[in-house]
């Protein structure tokens, strides 16, 4: 998430009335979490494991529950609670708005859209030209539909991410203010979900198609001409190159790549990154033809045991 206007890191600070280390003229320009991250964003960081991580990306800003050793160019922010404090900077910056109307306000829609009477139309939302949203389909706020997408009945472009911190008194759910982006002739089918990027851009490549009942986890990016039929599931953060296509049921866990060209075959689960131009399946999913190996030997396994008897 990109500041309106650039602020300070001692103004960042008293609004959560946090101490800094470094100059207190240190500009902050945006807010992301470690996932997408630029020069100039504040990241934050609660758990020793990942203090490298956070002091050595781009972000040169660190909110952080200890003091550590200031990098060279960038400033800390020392919060007992990062978690918390980077929820109320970023419900500052970009407060949760619930529209009382069918299309919010600040839109800018594209006189030839057709947009069903019954669909939701969220705040500061784009819809560019011959877009086509069915019935009962929602459109959360800051998503960008570029020319020709379509999005089909009951679908939910923008829903809230899926991001959430276990505490003692129960899940604490990270505020999202990140956006969807469907790209030229995007097509959703029916009861779809693509969650908002928590505080990025969950993206869907130009010329992609969907069927009914996909669901797309936050600040995923799916590449150009990809296919996926119904009952996909992709969690946060998966990066899906162009032209791969996943047959129906295909699930697919965080922070996995997969290659261009990739083919996985129905009801199979990626577990880890997978390289293009290959046919996948099974759960782990594995090269086509290496799992229907595995799966013939299991068939022997009854032969075999009989005759070591």
């Amino acid at each position: 998430m990109k500041l309106q206007i650039p602020h300070t890191v001692k103004q960042i600070a008293s609004i959560i009335q946090c101490q800094f280390i470094g100059s207190e003229n240190h500009e902050v320009t945006g807010i992301n979490e470690i996932h997408m991250v630029v020069t100039g964003d504040l990241v934050f960081v609660d758990h020793p494991k990942y203090y490298e991580k956070a002091l050595k990306s781009a972000a040169t800003t660190i909110l952080i529950d200890q003091k550590v050793e200031c990098p060279e160019g960038k400033a800390l922010i020392i919060s007992a609670t990062p978690f918390d404090d980077f929820n109320k900077l970023t419900r500052h910056f970009n407060p949760f708005i619930l529209g009382q109307f069918n299309i919010g306000n600040d839109c800018k829609i594209d006189p030839s859209a057709q947009i069903h009477a019954s669909a939701v139309i969220g705040e500061r939302v784009k819809i560019g030209k011959d877009v086509i949203v069915y019935p009962g389909a929602f459109i959360g706020n800051d998503s960008v539909l570029d020319d020709n997408v379509v999005v089909g009945t009951n679908s939910v472009i923008g829903h809230y991410a899926f991001y959430y911190k276990k505490k003692p008194t129960g899940y604490d759910r990270m505020h999202t203010c990140g956006s969807v982006h469907l790209e030229r002739n995007v097509e959703i089918g029916a009861l779809c979900t693509i969650d908002a990027g928590v505080t990025g851009v969950t993206r869907i490549g130009e010329g992609t198609k969907i069927d009914n009942q996909v669901h797309i986890g936050h600040d995923t990016v799916v590449g150009k001409n990809c296919l996926m039929a119904a009952n996909v599931g992709l969690a946060g953060c998966v990066r899906i190159e162009n032209n791969v296509t996943l047959w129906g049921q295909v699930g697919c866990a965080s922070d996995v790549t997969i290659g261009e060209g990739a083919t996985v075959l129905a009801q199979s689960g990626i577990s880890k990154s997978l390289e293009g131009g290959k046919t996948y399946f099974g759960s782990p999913c594995a090269e086509v033809k290496e799992k229907f190996r595995e799966m013939a030997a299991i068939r022997r396994l009854p032969e075999l045991l009989e005759k070591m008897k």
